[in-house]
């Protein structure tokens, strides 16, 4: 009997803080979470998987926020200006990810 799994932005939030956490902490490489990601989707019921989708995204989209804020911040605090990468290349990694994920698995053709 598959896992039900919940699909609220609460449950999709503190799954996506989990990954981030054992990834920061060494329990687990980017290879592991990008695996555990998959696995999680794949217990998703896929009428359930658009909101889902809408709501990883959202908190992935917050998370980047953030992140740049504290960026942003700890340089304003420390004077100092920390070589960052330029918007052009952020979003050609995103592009990258983004192909690379779509040609390895059709998470987002469920979608539709």
């Amino acid at each position: 009997m598959p896992q039900e799994v919940s699909v609220s932005y609460q449950a999709i939030k503190s799954k996506v803080y989990r990954l981030v956490d054992s990834l920061v902490v060494g329990e687990k490489s980017e290879v592991e979470v990008q695996e555990s990601i998959r696995r999680w989707w794949e217990l998703i019921h896929p009428a359930d998987r658009p909101i889902a989708l809408k709501y990883l995204l959202l908190v992935l989209e917050r998370s980047c926020l953030a992140m740049d804020a504290i960026e942003e911040g700890l340089q304003e605090a420390t004077d100092h200006q920390a070589p960052r990468p330029s918007e052009t290349i952020r979003a050609m990694k995103m592009v990258e990810r983004v192909v690379k994920h779509s040609s390895k698995q059709p998470l987002l053709s469920n979608t539709v």
